[in-house]
C-alpha cells in the first residue's frame, strides 16, 4: 500500500510506536487547549476590564482561596499524570524482555554493522523476524552516534566506551529507514542502514543462507584461546583469574566491599580495564586490552561468556538518552 504523501507521522511498525504517539499527542493537545484558553482569557480580559477614560479607576481586588487553590491543583494534578505515563512509557522502552532476541551493534563512521548470535553478520541491514522481541546491544567505536528508527520510535545515544541497550517488536514486513540522530562527522548525513522485517519462515530461510564462520559463542572461544584466557580463567577455582562458568548476571563480591552484577558493561571493562573493579580474593594481574581488541572482538568475548552459563541480568531503565519520539 503506497503511503499517504499528508502522512504526519511515520507508519507505526512496532508495538511501542502507539503508545509513544499517544503520549506525544496527548502534550501536543494538551499545549493547544492551554495556549487557546489563555488566548481567550487575554482577549477577553484585555476588553471586558479596558480604561474607558482617563478617569477611570480599577477597583480594589480581593484574594481568593477557592481560586488560588484551584489554579494550582489542576496543574499540578496534569503534571504528575503526564510523569507517570511518561515514566511509564520509559520504563517499558529501557526494559528489554528477559527472552527477547539479542543481536549486537557496532556503530563507526559511517556505518552500521550487525552481529547475530549465530554468527551472521551483515553491513548496513538488519534483518529481523516480525512479531518477536529483539534487543540490541550497541557500542561505537569512535565518537558519539545515535541508533534512530522512526518507524519504530526508538533512538538512542550510543556513547564511547559505553554500551546501550534498545528493543522493538516489528508488527508488519518491510524495509525501515534507520538513521544516525547525532552528528558525527563528515559524512554524518550518508550513515543510513534498514531494519528488514520478515515473516518467521523468510527469516529462518535468511539465517540458513547468511554468511556465516561459526556462531559468536564460537568464534569468541576461539579469541578467548587465542588471548591466552584461557591460562588463567580456568574452570575450576585453582585459577588465578575468578570462573567464568555460570557467571554472567550473577552478583560478583569486589575488593573494596561493593557487590556488582556481571552484566555487559561491567564484563567489557573487565576486558579492557581490568584494574577497574578487583574481584574478591584475587591480584590485580591481568593485563589491561584497551587498543588491542577491537569492539567487535569485545562483543565475541562477551557472548562466549555469556554461552558459559549464568542469569540474564535484569535490565534496568539506565538511558538517559532514551528519547521517545
Amino acid at each position: 500500500m503506497t503511503p499517504s504523501p499528508f502522512r504526519l507521522f511515520p507508519e507505526r511498525a512496532s508495538s511501542m510506536a502507539a503508545p509513544v504517539d499517544h503520549l506525544f499527542l496527548f502534550l501536543c493537545l494538551l499545549t493547544f487547549c492551554i495556549s487557546l484558553g489563555v488566548a481567550v482569557c487575554l482577549i477577553y480580559f484585555a476588553l471586558r476590564y479596558r480604561r474607558k477614560d482617563a478617569l477611570s479607576k480599577g477597583a480594589p481586588i480581593e484574594g481568593s482561596l477557592t481560586l488560588e487553590l484551584t489554579w494550582s491543583t489542576i496543574p499540578m494534578l496534569i503534571f504528575v499524570l503526564i510523569f507517570y505515563w511518561g515514566a511509564k512509557l520509559y520504563v517499558a522502552l529501557a526494559t528489554p524482555p528477559q527472552d527477547a532476541l539479542q543481536v549486537y551493534v557496532v556503530a563507526k563512521q559511517w556505518m552500521w554493522k550487525f552481529q547475530h548470535l549465530g554468527g551472521q553478520t551483515e553491513m548496513g541491514e538488519l534483518h529481523i523476524p516480525i512479531g518477536r522481541d529483539i534487543k540490541l546491544t550497541l557500542a561505537t567505536e569512535d565518537v558519539i552516534h545515535s541508533f534512530f528508527v522512526p518507524a519504530f520510535r526508538i533512538k538512542t545515544d550510543i556513547v564511547p566506551g559505553r554500551y546501550r541497550t534498545v528493543w522493538f517488536r516489528a508488527l508488519r514486513p518491510g524495509a525501515y529507514h534507520l538513521f544516525c540522530a547525532e552528528f558525527c562527522g563528515t559524512n554524518h548525513s550518508g550513515m543510513l542502514g534498514a531494519i528488514i522485517a520478515l515473516p518467521e519462515a523468510e527469516y529462518q530461510n535468511w539465517l540458513q543462507g547468511g554468511k556465516t564462520t561459526g556462531s559468536s559463542a564460537a568464534e569468541g572461544e576461539k579469541l578467548f584461546a587465542q588471548l591466552g584466557c584461557n591460562t588463567c580463567h580456568l574452570s575450576e577455582r585453582q585459577g588465578r583469574a575468578p570462573v567464568l562458568f555460570g557467571l554472567y548476571g550473577k552478583p560478583v563480591p569486589l575488593r573494596d566491599g561493593r557487590t556488582v552484577i556481571a552484566d555487559d558493561s561491567y564484563l567489557r571493562e573487565s576486558i579492557l580495564v581490568p584494574a577497574a573493579k578487583i574481584v574478591a580474593g584475587f591480584e590485580p594481574i591481568m593485563p589491561s586490552f584497551t587498543g588491542l581488541l577491537r569492539e567487535e572482538q569485545v562483543l565475541l568475548l562477551l557472548a562466549y561468556i555469556q554461552s558459559l552459563g549464568g542469569e540474564q541480568p535484569a535490565p534496568a531503565a539506565t538511558h538517559p538518552e532514551l528519547e521517545l519520539r
